[in-house]
C-alpha cells in the first residue's frame, strides 16, 4: 500500500510531500477512533524491548531523528506509529525560515536524501506553545536544539541557554545540535572550549539529561576527544551522528551542498560509532542513527553499544510500518541470541 502511495508523493517536491504527509497524519487524528485503530496496527510491544534509563521508560529503542518533526506538531501520529522516543526540532530562539528552497533532494538510487534545510523553525514561542499541548507525554520526548543563523558563535551560548531555560519544564531530554552542516560556521563550536563553556551553563539550568549530537566527517581523534571531554564535562549521551557531507559517495550526487542522509552513509555511521563507543561505552549512553534501516543494522549498533536507535531517511522510503518492522524483527534477533532483554545486548560485541 505505502508503495502506491510513495509513487505518488515522490511525484512532488519532498517539502510538499512531507507536508502533504503531515496533513495526513494529522487528519486521522481527527477522526474518532482512527489514531487508535493506527496503533494497534503499527505498533508492536514487547517486554524484551523495554529500558529504563535516566527515570524515563521507553518501550522500545526506536526513535524519529531531529529534523522530522521541526515544530513539535507530529508527536501524537509518530507515538501511534510506534516509536519509542521522540525528538522534535531543531528549535531555535528566534524564527527563521532556512536556507533558499530547492533544498532537499531525493537520491532515489541511493535511497538517501540529502538537505540544506538551514535549521528552518517557527521559533522558540511557536514550539513551546505546541509542545504544551501535549506535556507530559506518554513516552519521552527529546528537544532538540540549535543556535540562530544570525547569532554570532561567539553569542551561540546564550541561544542555548534561553532554549534550555523554556524547554526545561517540556521535555525529558535535551539534544544540542552543534553539527549540522547547513548553518554556516555551526560545526566550529564542535570543539572542546566551547564544550566547556556549553555544560557549566546547563548544568545550572537544567537536571534534564543532556545529549550532544556530532558529525560524522570529524576526524575520528578529534571526534573521541570531543565525546571523552563532553562526558567529562557533564553530557549524559553522544547521539552518533548528523548527516554527512561527504559528496564522494555516490555519483548521483550533483549538488555540492546539504548534508547526506540513508543508506548512503550507513557503513561509514556504523564504522564511526564503532570506533567512538570503543573509547566511552559504558561512560555515557549513546544514540545510533545514520542509515539505519532494517533490524539487523540497528542490531549491528546494539550489539556495539547503542541503547537506542534513530531513523529518519528509512521512514520516507520504507513508510510507516518501518518502526513495527524494526522492532518486531529485534526482538527475534534478541531471543535467538538468548538475551532476555535489551540491556544485556548493548555493547556485546565490546564486552
Amino acid at each position: 500500500m505505502y508503495s502506491a502511495l510513495k509513487s505518488v508523493l515522490f511525484n512532488f517536491d519532498p517539502e510538499t510531500a512531507h507536508k502533504i504527509g503531515y496533513f495526513g497524519m494529522k487528519m486521522w487524528d481527527m477522526l474518532p477512533g482512527v489514531g487508535s485503530l493506527v496503533a494497534k496496527n503499527f505498533t508492536y510491544s514487547d517486554v524484551i524491548l523495554e529500558q529504563n534509563l535516566f527515570g524515563l521508560k521507553f518501550r522500545n529503542p526506536i526513535g524519529i531523528a531531529g529534523g522530522f518533526d521541526k515544530d513539535a506538531t507530529m508527536i501524537l501520529p509518530l507515538f501511534e506509529l510506534g516509536f519509542g522516543h521522540l525528538e522534535y526540532g531543531t528549535v531555535t530562539p528566534k524564527p527563521q525560515p532556512g536556507n533558499p528552497k530547492p533544498r532537499i533532494f531525493r537520491l532515489i538510487e541511493d535511497k538517501s536524501i540529502q538537505n540544506s534545510m538551514g535549521f528552518n523553525s517557527k521559533g522558540m514561542n511557536v514550539v513551546l506553545n505546541n509542545v504544551k499541548k501535549v506535556y507530559p507525554f506518554r513516552i519521552p520526548l527529546i528537544a532538540n536544539i540549535g543556535k540562530n543563523k544570525v547569532t554570532p558563535n561567539d553569542e551561540a551560548l546564550k541561544d542555548y541557554e534561553v532554549l534550555i531555560e523554556n524547554f526545561n519544564e517540556y521535555c525529558d531530554l535535551f539534544a544540542i545540535n552543534i553539527s549540522s552542516p547547513n548553518t554556516p560556521n555551526l560545526r566550529d563550536l564542535q570543539n572542546e572550549n566551547f564544550i566547556k563553556e556549553l555544560f557549566c551553563m546547563a548544568k545550572e539550568k537544567t537536571k534534564k539529561p543532556i545529549f550532544i549530537k556530532i558529525a560524522p566527517d570529524m576526524d575520528i581523534k578529534d571526534a573521541i576527544n570531543l565525546c571523552v571531554s563532553s562526558v567529562q564535562n557533564g553530557a549524559n549521551g553522544i547521539i552518533i551522528n548528523n548527516t554527512s557531507v561527504d559528496y564522494s559517495l555516490s555519483p548521483n550526487i550533483k549538488q555540492q551542498k546539504g548534508g547526506i542522509s540513508g543508506q548512503l552513509i550507513t557503513e561509514k555511521s556504523r564504522n564511526f560509532f564503532a570506533q567512538i563507543a570503543k573509547e566511552i561505552y559504558g561512560k555515557t549512553t549513546l544514540i545510533s542513527c545514520g542509515g539505519i534501516d532494517s533490524a539487523k543494522e540497528a542490531y549491528k549498533r546494539i550489539r556495539l553499544g547503542a541503547n537506542f536507535i534513530q531513523i529518519f531517511t528509512a521512514f520516507i522510503y520504507v513508510g510507516p510500518i518501518l518502526c513495527k518492522k524494526i522492532n518486531s524483527e529485534l526482538a527475534e534477533l534478541l531471543r535467538k541470541d538468548g538475551f532476555k532483554n535489551i540491556s544485556e545486548a548493548v555493547g556485546a560485541d565490546l564486552k
